[in-house]
């Protein structure tokens, strides 16, 4: 009887030229931060493909329906005529993907001829790839672009990010041995795997009070990106006027957790596998977001994105949609409509945070305020 032979070993998949980058990080200074592994792979990730769409990574609300669009389309035009209807305006979209939330925006506002002829757009993105299918899409509104928010020039602006602040890099900080530390990612060159390990703190440990003496193994999750951006956006709206709708998904109660995670093909994968091939992203601490404005704006919400979307009508947006319609679209546009409102789906998993300058009347619509700021209880 013949020797039975081991099985051949699994072959290891190459690094991807994101990992190759962050590997040569790592074997030459040691760990990377978790906010560097994301920053690193989500560049190389949105310069390298389109991620949008049924046969990308994920799909964006606006991808699902035009509905989308037009709520924070009306949600414009209405904050645009509560400031008097001014002549001259900006429409500035952060990270635009494709360019359909935009395209669905300019084509409600364009419904007013007087809003329309205020309105030019703006948008801020990166990737040359997205930048060629935004063109083409929305070429008759004569979009300019820029690389950074602060290139964008001063102007009554309404400011949208919809799924913008999840892509931005994260800090972890994880309690080991009773000690908070910062939390990095090492590389093994002799299985060619990433890790997570202890890290040299790229900036001070900064755990509330309230989360220290968590058990071994907690994990606290701050985004300096995030903030930093919220930051810019608060002093645009609060020096030249205007509005800032952000929609993204995350929670509106602080808490502790790991909540990074990477997407390929609509399904989760391991965080560490594929650096720039998948997308990675993180949950929005809406807390933090509100916290780090709230002195320099009024900050509306956060609210949950159906409670937000009902109160702008798409339900009744729905209904006009599908009188005209066949029985298979009308399917469509209710599957949809669950889809963007529903607890189950993405109406309680993402949240609306609106601002608006202190010294404005504005009330702006979708937000519920009798009682100050709608937040759900949910943490990460």
């Amino acid at each position: 009887m013949p020797e039975k032979k081991p099985p051949l070993p699994k072959p290891r998949e190459p690094l991807t030229t994101a990992g190759e980058a962050l590997a040569e990080m790592i074997l030459q200074n040691g760990p990377v931060s978790v906010a560097t592994f994301m920053e690193v792979a989500g560049s190389h990730y949105y310069a390298a493909k389109d991620a949008f769409g049924v046969d990308g990574d994920f799909i964006t609300a606006p991808e699902i329906s035009q509905m989308f669009g037009e709520m924070l389309g009306a949600w414009v035009v209405d904050a645009w005529m509560q400031m008097g209807k001014p002549d001259r305006a900006q429409l500035l979209e952060l990270g635009p993907g494709r360019g359909t939330l935009a395209a669905d925006i300019m084509r409600t506002i364009s419904a007013w001829p007087d809003c329309k002829a205020a309105f030019s757009l703006h948008l801020v993105e990166t990737s040359p790839l997205l930048r060629q299918k935004q063109a083409e899409l929305l070429i008759k509104h004569q979009p300019t672009w820029y690389e950074r928010l602060e290139d964008v020039p001063g102007g009554l602006c309404f400011v949208i990010a919809n799924e913008f602040l999840d892509a931005l890099p994260i800090r972890q900080f994880e309690k080991t041995g009773g000690i908070w530390q910062e939390r990095g990612i090492g590389f093994d060159a002799a299985s060619g795997s990433f890790y997570f390990t202890p890290c040299a703190a790229t900036a001070p440990v900064i755990v509330p009070p309230e989360f220290r003496n968590e058990p071994d193994g907690s994990i606290f999750e701050v985004s300096d990106a995030s903030i930093h951006i919220m930051l810019d956006v608060a002093k645009r709206v609060a020096e030249y006027g205007g509005a800032a709708l952000l929609v993204d998904y995350g929670h509106a109660a602080r808490g502790i957790g790991d909540t990074l995670q990477t997407l390929h093909k609509h399904t989760f994968t391991q965080v560490l596998g594929q650096p720039g091939r998948d997308d990675i992203t993180a949950h929005v601490d809406f807390v933090a977001c509100a916290e780090a404005v709230a002195d320099k704006v009024t900050v509306h919400g956060p609210v949950m994105q159906g409670e937000f979307l009902r109160g702008l009508g798409i339900t009744q947006r729905a209904e006009a949609l599908g009188a005209p319609a066949t029985d298979d679209q009308r399917k469509d546009i209710n599957a949809a409509l669950h889809r963007l409102v529903s607890p189950t789906a993405m109406g309680r998993l993402f949240k609306v945070l609106g601002l608006t300058a202190k010294e404005s009347n504005i009330k702006p619509a979708g937000f519920n305020e009798s009682d100050g700021h709608e937040v759900s209880d949910d943490g990460p």
